[in-house]
């Protein structure tokens, strides 16, 4: 075990983040495997049911309009009209999101090669392109640094910790916190996204990865797909994850890898 693996071990088994040596046992659950060939049929229906393909470019002018609607802005009336309108186009960019992630994990998944993938650069990435979504709710996201690689393929493997992460900040009430890092489990190494979150009720734990599945409507406004897509991933990589969650304490979705070394 490595000086950032270590470092990570304890900050887990302290109990600083997420869920880690909770009183009584938390919840678990895990898949594992590769997809099968029929397995496909079910997530193309899900991609032809969102067709978001081509909506980006008009909701870009619809953005570029209100802003412009902005600048004449007097009366408190038009302030609130335009922050109503705000928040349906920040909605729409983040079901837009999902959907372009997930036709990107579908297109690379027929063809994924497993190769060496460094996990430092990877959890950067993943921790940048959500960190302005975390920044808003005023929660913390911590990379613990690792200098450790796995067999697997780095877009899918992205689009797994993405989906892990945005879930998490959903899920996370403000001031909350969000811990990246990997330790050493075997041959294999096993990647954490922990959380502080509400957690997951026992009844709701095997159905997390779902099409369509949101615990909490009220909470998320998104399609219910981000899990779906890290199951699919999961399936085509041969990694396996498991979830561990108590409610009102936290959650930890853990990958499991071969280890690249």
């Amino acid at each position: 075990m490595t000086d950032t693996d270590e470092r990570f071990a304890v900050a887990l088994d302290a109990g600083q983040i997420g869920i880690v040596q909770p009183t009584g046992q938390p919840r678990t659950l895990e898949l594992s495997g590769r997809v099968e060939p029929a397995r496909t049929t079910d997530f193309q229906a899900v991609l032809l049911a969102m067709a978001g393909h081509d909506l980006r470019q008009p909701l870009q002018i619809i953005q570029g309009s209100h802003e412009l609607l902005g600048l004449g802005v007097r009366t408190k009336s038009e302030q609130r009209l335009l922050q109503r309108g705000q928040y349906a186009i920040n909605c729409l960019n983040g079901l837009l999101d999902e959907l372009l992630g997930a036709v990107r994990i579908n297109e690379h998944a027929m063809e994924a090669g497993l190769l060496p993938v460094a996990l430092g650069p990877l959890f950067q990435h993943a921790c940048h392109e959500n960190a302005e979504a975390a920044l808003q709710k005023r929660i913390e996201i911590r990379v613990c640094p690792t200098a450790a690689s796995v067999l697997s393929n780095a877009v899918l493997l992205s689009g797994v910790l993405r989906n892990l992460i945005s879930n998490a900040i959903k899920y996370t009430e403000p001031n909350g916190r969000i811990l990246i890092g990997s330790r050493r489990s075997g041959q294999n190494v096993r990647i954490d996204v922990c959380d502080t979150g509400v957690g997951i009720a026992g009844e709701q734990l095997s159905k997390i990865f779902d099409a369509f599945t949101r615990l909490d409507s009220a909470r998320c406004d998104g399609l219910g797909v981000g899990l779906f897509i890290v199951r699919r991933a999961i399936e085509v990589l041969g990694h396996r994850i498991d979830v561990s969650s108590v409610a009102s304490r936290g959650s930890r979705f853990s990958i499991f890898a071969t280890r690249a070394d």
